[in-house]
């Protein structure tokens, strides 16, 4: 990769935006795609993006741009920042131009119908394409804020691996690599749903103590499932598992911590979701992550909890005194029990 050939970076929301400042620091000329000619128009005049990240200048090196078919054809290294609902439609009809590029998805969903993850749309969009994923504890404002910053690019391709680790890897940004991108994909849209959980319990006033079991058991269960579906148990371990997993369940700034908490103050789920004005990936994953852990027989009380309380009219109180007289199991599903 060269600072001559510019970098596309695909959706123009605030991780996007972060991520083309970050791009951009590093010297690469970054052409930052999005639908909207007049978000365009407003980042190209204002060097901000006052919609999704108010109050942080765009860099120089970032060119807003609304042609997608002419950005892809210019980009070799491709980061697609699209919200799950709009990915499809988006890269469908430019598939013809996606073969042999590096497109990296940075996106934490699971399309509804199928099941599949966004690295997996991607595949099948673009079966030529070299993919892989970008996943850790990354909320966008700290990053264009220059907080220190860990993130994971997951990709059976070791090429596509290091180009992303030397264009992104700064002073304040470090990349680390894995080759089991499915696990630390599926991690990153998995805890979207535990983090709707840890804000409606901060709301509550929840003891500290409940918050960290929250969060251990969403460990144990994202990882249980996770495995059952062919996934790494030991990437749940790193940045793209549990580090991933507490930042967005302790952050006020996670937007699905956000929309727990506006529950916990008694909001419904549409003025939740409507007070945020933003995708919040884990109401969508909920409902097909509820349903395949059924399918697949896996034990999950946590996500059968909030989808009780979220869509069967269950109350929280319910919920807990169903969690608290559960069956008990083992800690950790994977270390085994003999000599205990």
């Amino acid at each position: 990769m060269t600072a001559r050939q510019p970098i596309a970076v695909l959706g123009g929301g605030s991780f996007g935006t972060a991520l083309a400042n970050l791009l951009a620091e590093s010297g690469q000329t970054v052409w930052l795609w999005m639908r909207d000619p007049v978000q365009a128009e407003a980042i190209r005049t204002q060097r901000e993006n006052p919609r999704y990240l108010k109050g942080i200048k765009v860099l120089p090196g970032v060119e807003p741009v609304t042609d997608l078919a002419a950005t892809i054809s210019a980009c070799e290294l491709i980061f697609v920042v699209l919200p799950s609902s709009a990915l499809r439609q988006a890269l469908q009809p430019v598939s013809g131009l996606l073969a042999g590029k590096m497109l990296v998805s940075t996106t934490k969903g699971i399309e509804a119908q199928s099941f599949k993850l966004m690295s997996q749309i991607i595949e099948e969009i673009a079966p030529a394409a070299r993919i892989g994923v970008l996943s850790g504890p990354n909320l966008a404002r700290e990053i264009a804020e220059h907080a220190l910053t860990a993130t994971v690019v997951a990709s059976e391709d070791e090429a596509l691996c290091r180009a992303v680790q030397a264009v992104l890897h700064g002073r304040t940004f470090r990349v680390y690599a894995s080759a089991d991108r499915f696990g630390a994909e599926l991690g990153g849209a998995l805890k979207n749903v535990y983090a709707i959980m840890a804000g409606m319990a901060a709301s509550l006033g929840m003891g500290e103590n409940t918050k960290s079991m929250l969060i251990t058991r969403a460990l144990a269960e994202m990882t249980r499932f996770a495995v059952r579906l062919g996934a790494n148990p030991m990437t749940f371990l790193g940045l793209a598992g549990v580090g991933d997993l507490i930042v967005t369940c302790t952050s006020p700034k996670s937007r699905n911590y956000q929309v727990g908490y506006a529950l916990g103050q008694g909001l419904s789920l549409e003025e939740a979701v409507a007070r945020l004005g933003e995708v919040a990936e884990g109401v969508n994953t909920l409902r097909v992550l509820k349903a395949r852990a059924e399918e697949l027989g896996v034990y999950m009380p946590l996500v059968a909890g909030l989808h009780a309380i979220l869509f069967e009219g269950r109350t929280l109180a319910q919920v807990i005194e169903a969690l608290m007289t559960g069956e008990p199991k083992t800690d950790v599903d994977f270390i085994s029990t003999s000599g205990f």
